[in-house]
């Protein structure tokens, strides 16, 4: 597989490819449907912006997130759009067959030669009960390097002899025009690790796990061997970001999704509440200072500040690639933040060639 395949083309004034990682995120009185048409127009607009990769996370059993099922939102994206990458940010293998994957991501490759991306966690992407619900008696995640392993073969075609899965075929298979390129997710070290033995990209969750950012992309690098896919590492990093107009309209923007992480975190997830409902909300002691740490992860302001705050962690982490995620309650409120920040780093509109 060539490496410019998974290696990003870095445009305008920015010094690594810019790219999206999008929730399908629904705020309080906005529908699925709104929500999910809003993730169609920002693809639409994205492409048009010079962004290099849009990535759908899986997620369940949260009602602020309409991105349950990767495969059929990127299957829907990439229908709407004509060159920009899509991909899952990602499939949470443990919760999936390796073969289902393999069929699935099978088929939009196919669909879309040279557009999809595979992006794996190892994480189940929701509670206990609901992973119960999802894997029923199925692996779970001390499983993630074997199901991996099985998944590859089946997208390559390369169970050896005498395997007991050497017949099962996964169709449909394109070896004409390879295979999408698998990336590895991880917010901790395993997955970075996993990553770097194996020549893979990596993508780390800086947006929720901030502090295990470094250590893990050292891991990563340090752990690195080439491979057939990638010559020296490749690890991208995903953001929490929120550009407005004026950095008090920004930080009034991002401050329902904190207040959504936090009812989240207590076990009474939500939809995003609206910009007043957060402000307004009887936050404890505690909570504000939940509050304020969820918001120094956010790169937020007028579009120069997120430009150079942006700019700042790219150089601390030295990422090949910043995957920016958005999470704000109005879904034009959240497009119109990606069209600054494109407009900050003076992105050349048109699909990257």
């Amino acid at each position: 597989m060539a490496e410019d395949i998974i290696r990003g083309v870095a445009r305008g004034t920015a010094e690594v490819p810019l790219s999206i990682l999008e929730l399908a995120v629904v705020g309080s009185g906005v529908s699925p449907t709104r929500a999910l048409r809003a993730s169609t127009e920002l693809a639409r607009r994205a492409e048009e912006w010079g962004y290099h990769r849009i990535w759908v996370a899986e997620h369940h059993g949260m009602p602020s997130v309409a991105s349950s099922s990767p495969a059929v939102l990127i299957a829907h994206l990439a229908a709407a759009t004509r060159t920009i990458r899509l991909g899952s940010g990602g499939v949470m293998l443990p919760n999936h067959a390796p073969l289902v994957v393999a069929e699935q991501f099978g088929t939009l490759h196919a669909l879309h030669p040279g557009r999809i991306d595979l992006g794996l966690g190892r994480a189940p992407g929701t509670d206990q009960a609901t992973a119960r619900a999802l894997r029923r008696n199925g692996p779970d995640a001390d499983d993630f390097p074997e199901q991996l392993a099985e998944l590859t073969a089946f997208l390559d075609g390369s169970f050896p002899e005498g395997h007991p899965l050497r017949k099962v075929v996964a169709t449909p298979r394109t070896p004409e025009s390879g295979r999408p390129p698998i990336w590895l997710l991880g917010s901790s070290g395993f997955s970075a690790q996993l990553a770097g033995v194996l020549g893979l990209p990596f993508a780390f969750a800086h947006h929720f796990s901030a502090a295990n950012t470094l250590p893990a992309l050292e891991l990563y690098r340090s752990a690195f061997q080439p491979s057939a896919v990638l010559e020296r590492p490749y690890a991208m990093i995903g953001v929490s970001a929120v550009a407005a107009e004026t950095p008090e309209r920004a930080l009034s923007l991002a401050l329902p999704g904190a207040l959504s992480m936090l009812r989240l975190r207590r076990g009474a997830p939500q939809p995003v509440p609206t910009p007043e409902e957060a402000r307004d909300h009887p936050y404890t002691p505690a909570e504000r200072v939940f509050v304020e740490d969820y918001l120094s992860n956010v790169v937020l302001g007028d579009p120069g500040e997120v430009r150079e705050g942006l700019n700042a962690l790219r150089k601390r982490t030295e990422a090949d690639e910043l995957m920016v995620t958005t999470m704000v309650h109005d879904p034009e409120d959240r497009i119109r933040s990606y069209e600054l920040l494109a407009q900050a780093y003076d992105l050349p509109r048109g699909p990257v060639g």
